[in-house]
């Protein structure tokens, strides 16, 4: 079994940290997913309509991670955190991009209540899985680049295995090795906050939505936390 940790000095560097890590098994990711599509149609219906509009950088949900990505020397504004990035492109074209049914449904809930989320194959993830600073000696092969190689900065926050990274900047993107396709049927999805005081409900929420879109589809889900008080 996969275990999922906080390294000790981002636990301290970032005390407020809740990461809902939602897993799924015996995942079927190429039967219709009803539930996914409507929540996508209806997200977007909102948004044309002027009812809701995605989280911007205005935001605190938003502005919290712009703060902790210069704080390790990422500018927030060239290099964006995943939410940030796909609640402006959703804003401007007025539709989410359909990839396969489980990475629409976190991409729905991640945009929905501003909160960044992935998800990593764990058939293919070696060993457990880390959030600390890389030390610049890390490889990355970025998601849909399978032959480009990047080493991140020293002290920028990373998702690693035993064997390179999974995430740049601690959630900009996810790696190409560990992909969720419609193939993949042992997934791991995160969702993350740094104010747990004041977004941890709202994290939870998110958890049970992204879990009930994945659970008629998948053999079991389950949901676990992850922070600076249960540090894996």
């Amino acid at each position: 079994m996969t275990t999922f940790r906080i390294g000790p000095a981002v636990a301290d560097a970032f005390p407020g940290t809740l990461i809902a890590v939602v897993t799924a098994t015996g995942l079927r990711g190429r039967e219709p997913w009803p539930a996914t599509a409507a929540a996508l149609e209806d997200l977007e219906r909102r948004l044309a309509d002027g009812t809701w509009q995605p989280a911007d950088e205005n935001d605190p949900r938003i502005e919290a991670w712009h703060t902790a990505y210069r704080s390790f020397g990422t500018n927030p504004r060239r290099t964006r955190p995943s939410v940030d990035a796909l609640g402006r492109r959703l804003a401007k074209k007025g539709t989410l991009p359909r990839i396969n049914p489980a990475v629409d449904s976190y991409n729905c809930v991640s945009v929905r209540h501003g909160l960044p989320a992935g998800a990593f194959d764990l058939d293919r993830v070696t060993g457990d899985v880390e959030i600390r600073y890389a030390d610049g000696g890390e490889t990355f092969t970025p998601l849909g680049e399978p032959d480009t190689v990047e080493h991140p900065k020293p002290g920028e926050v990373v998702y690693v295995d035993t064997t390179d990274v999974l995430t740049r900047h601690w959630n900009h993107r996810d790696a190409h090795r560990t992909r969720v396709t419609e193939d993949s049927t042992h997934v791991a999805f995160v969702l993350e906050t740094l104010h747990a005081a004041r977004d941890g409900r709202l994290l939870r929420t998110a958890a049970a939505e992204l879990r009930d879109l994945l659970a008629p589809h998948a053999d079991d889900t389950a949901v676990r936390h992850l922070g600076p008080g249960t540090p894996a």
